[in-house]
């Protein structure tokens, strides 16, 4: 079902450099007015939303099935250094939430993870599996969020541990952004922008 492919969307700026093309699943959204240059790998059913900014010009940026990064969010990565040769490339796993206007850079968000409204993710920062770094937040350089955890704060530190209910919350935002991808796909198309 689909594949990966150099992809060339109107109204989308896809961007190859430095000899590496982004490689987007056949089945994803990408809305008009985003950009994605690089080294950049996006699994089958994410999306990504209005206005977003992908760039893996120096490193790699991967994102898993299922997720969606939503609108004017900016994701990037560092390079490798002397003494970090693997530097910090930007990964997410799937069914991941990344709300409006997030900055996430060089940092990996584990399945089922969830960046609020306008927080940031630093270099080797680590968001777990069904952890939820809250909106406004900013998770500096290394620190680790453990599973199933609420941080907020600037700097993040640790709050609560999330319910059973605010979880099923997060995978119902999967849910509706898997599903309402599929209207603005349709919506796109009748505006005549579609890829």
């Amino acid at each position: 079902m689909g594949e990966f492919a150099v992809t060339t969307r109107p109204s989308v700026n896809i961007i190859p450099i430095h000899g590496k093309s982004p490689h987007i699943h056949d089945s994803v959204f990408i809305a008009p007015g985003c950009t994605i240059i690089g080294d950049v790998e996006i699994g089958a059913d994410s999306s990504i939303w209005y206005n977003c900014v992908l760039r893996a010009d120096v490193s790699r940026i991967v994102i898993g099935q299922r997720t969606n990064v939503q609108d004017g969010s900016v994701l990037h990565c560092d390079p490798a250094r002397p003494g970090d040769p693997d530097g910090s490339p930007l990964i997410i796993g799937d069914d991941v939430l990344i709300g409006h206007m997030v900055m996430a850079h060089g940092c990996i968000i584990e399945d089922r993870g969830f960046m609020g409204l306008g927080s940031i993710a630093m270099n080797k920062a680590r968001i777990g599996s069904d952890a939820m770094l809250a909106a406004g937040a900013m998770l500096t350089e290394g620190k680790v969020m453990e599973p199933r955890m609420l941080w907020g704060g600037r700097p993040a530190k640790p709050m609560k541990e999330l319910t059973d209910a605010a979880i099923a919350g997060m995978r119902m935002g999967v849910a509706h952004y898997k599903e309402n991808a599929k209207a603005h796909t349709a919506a796109v198309g009748d505006a005549g922008l579609e890829g």
